[in-house]
């Protein structure tokens, strides 16, 4: 197994003295074309046709730092980015979250994989809603942390790296279906967060849960979510996952959902799962959305203590 950091902290300094008009190609060639491949599986396309249309460089200004702002003004976060010490815990991260599978006899089918961590903007409102922290890890190989570093945000980058590592070995044995289910992302994002609890602890869960109180998810969230675990389309599904008011940035209809309703539900699901039936959450990640729905029926109607 090869994994290797694409070391942005190395690129931010080398955008840093690039003139303004050679920043927005240079990012684009040392910081996303590594990942090209993800993209084209994700068709985002990598340049634009037409001017300012919708491509890599426009997905990335949604929630990092844009290539034109890519100047000395940066140098605080990215500092906070640039130490040995920092990659070496990320890369530990990564390292121990696919080593567990292993270890258990979960076979990867992917061996290369390649992460990085970007410069998150924090006047970026989707970013804010998520405390300053994220992360993509759904293309198996791929694996991109965000974050806005401060004293909340780094302690959790771990976590967070184990979070996308579960999704990366999780779609290495689901096969990804273009009519994916609410279903299927509310017990991923559950198993992702067990997973990433699993390995540090409840007191690093992600806001995406822990902002979630007991009474909202009992009385708000599993009342209107168990009816529509069937539903299909992004424009469907977004709004029950990650809540109104994202619902709203896309231009979706918003149902009534608090932020990342989805997310806190699919983490206690997972946690029902996992104590009602024993299985380790190595074996849970590579279970069929359907098997777990099934064996855990009486959730949605019992309310559920936040077992901290």
């Amino acid at each position: 197994m090869k994994i290797t950091a694409l070391r942005s902290d190395k690129i931010y300094e080398e955008i840093i003295q690039a003139a303004p008009d050679e920043k927005l190609e240079l990012y684009r060639e040392r910081m996303m074309r590594p990942f090209l491949n993800k993209w084209n599986i994700q068709q985002i396309p990598f340049r634009s046709s037409e001017p300012n249309g919708f491509d890599v460089i426009m997905m990335n200004n949604f929630m990092n730092i844009a290539p034109s702002d890519i100047t000395s003004e940066i140098s605080e976060p990215l500092a906070a980015i640039s130490s040995e010490a920092f990659w070496q815990q990320c890369h530990e991260a990564v390292t121990a979250s696919l080593s567990t599978f292993v270890q258990d006899g979960i076979e990867l089918s992917v061996s290369e994989y390649l992460y990085t961590i970007l410069l998150g903007d924090k006047n970026s409102p989707t970013l804010q809603m998520n405390e300053g922290i994220c992360g993509d890890g759904g293309i198996p190989g791929y694996i991109i942390a965000n974050l806005s570093p401060d004293a909340y945000t780094l302690p959790r980058m771990q976590s967070v790296l184990a979070h996308e590592c579960n999704h990366n070995v999780r779609y290495q044995h689901i096969q990804w279906d273009p009519h994916v289910t609410l279903g299927e992302m509310i017990v991923s994002e559950g198993l992702a967060e067990s997973f990433a609890t699993a390995l540090y602890g409840e007191d690093l869960l992600g806001p995406w849960v822990a902002k979630t109180n007991m009474e909202t998810l009992n009385n708000v969230i599993k009342p209107k979510m168990k009816d529509q675990l069937h539903v299909t389309g992004f424009d469907q599904i977004n709004p029950y996952l990650f809540g109104d008011e994202l619902a709203k940035m896309q231009n979706f209809t918003p149902v009534g959902m608090p932020y990342a309703a989805g997310y806190a539900c699919g983490y206690h699901l997972i946690q029902y799962y996992l104590n009602k039936t024993g299985i380790p959450i190595t074996k849970a990640t590579i279970t069929p959305a359907s098997v777990i729905l099934a064996e855990t029926k009486e959730f949605w109607n019992e309310d559920t203590l936040f077992h901290r």
